[in-house]
């Protein structure tokens, strides 16, 4: 990553010093306990579904729009994207920028079978272990806030952990970067995070550098049936929404329209 003051390295440091509140609230035997009393469901494998999978996200709000939610519940969400037919769900558990924390997890696993990926920056093989802990089975990983030696350890932790990673990328280079380091999992995230711009033919033009064993997700952008088509016809396995559900007044019936796609 590089040096530049922008919205991804402040985004980092944000995560960085939310994980030393937390580390210090919580011993390490007390956090092993709970790793190992959950035991992971297989994210990788559900985006694997025939059609398009939906990973459907919730968060309360975001750096670019703002708030999406005044009254945020975890719960119940989850409990509407179960119904509308997600294949997973993914949980913002950034606080500065998003209004997320682990806790948020730990709400909708006990409100949704579904696989759940937690969403965050993760730089700290420490953020793995608590992901399990609090009922995550997969976690971002993202290429830009990362130096290739920390993507292949953590990517390593992942596995050790017994969970899966969603590597998100935004350029060739980062795409190749994620095929090296073992990726099972590829996001092609359409908002540059350093400048929050969407490019919603990012999937399209990535698609040739991603092998078929790798399942690849369409992330940000998606506002429409019709985008979500778009992302098919590029080859994506999967779609990541946010937006667009959590603005949504029936997001059970946004879902199984994406979900129906084929």
């Amino acid at each position: 990553m590089t040096a530049d003051s922008d919205v991804l390295a402040r985004l980092v440091a944000d995560a960085r010093l939310d994980l030393d509140r937390r580390r210090a609230l919580t011993t390490d035997d007390d956090l092993e306990r709970a790793i190992h009393a959950y035991t992971p469901r297989d994210f990788a494998g559900a985006l694997r579904r025939p059609g398009l999978a939906v990973t459907a996200e919730m968060k309360q709000r975001t750096p670019s729009m703002g708030v999406l939610a005044e009254d945020y519940r975890p719960a119940e969400i989850a409990r509407a994207y179960s119904e509308g037919g997600a294949a997973a769900i993914s949980v913002l558990t950034h606080m500065a920028g998003f209004g997320g924390r682990p806790e948020h997890i730990e709400a909708a696993r006990l409100a949704t079978d579904l696989p759940i990926l937690r969403k965050d920056f993760i730089t700290d093989p420490y953020e793995i272990g608590e992901a399990r802990a609090e009922g995550a089975d997969a976690v971002l990983l993202i290429v830009a806030a990362l130096e290739p030696a920390q993507l292949w350890r953590l990517l390593a932790v992942v596995r050790s952990r017994g969970l899966s990673a969603l590597v998100e990328v935004h350029d060739e280079n980062e795409a190749r970067a994620a095929i090296d380091a073992g990726a099972q999992v590829v996001g092609v995230n359409h908002r540059d995070l350093r400048t929050f711009e969407v490019d919603l033919g990012l999937t399209d033009r990535l698609r040739p550098l991603i092998p078929d064993r790798v399942a690849l997700v369409a992330e940000s952008g998606i506002r429409s049936v019709d985008d979500a088509r778009r992302m098919r016809d590029a080859g994506a396995d999967a779609i990541l929404v946010g937006e667009m559900l959590m603005r949504s007044p029936d997001p059970v019936a946004r879902l199984r329209e994406l979900a129906s796609l084929s």
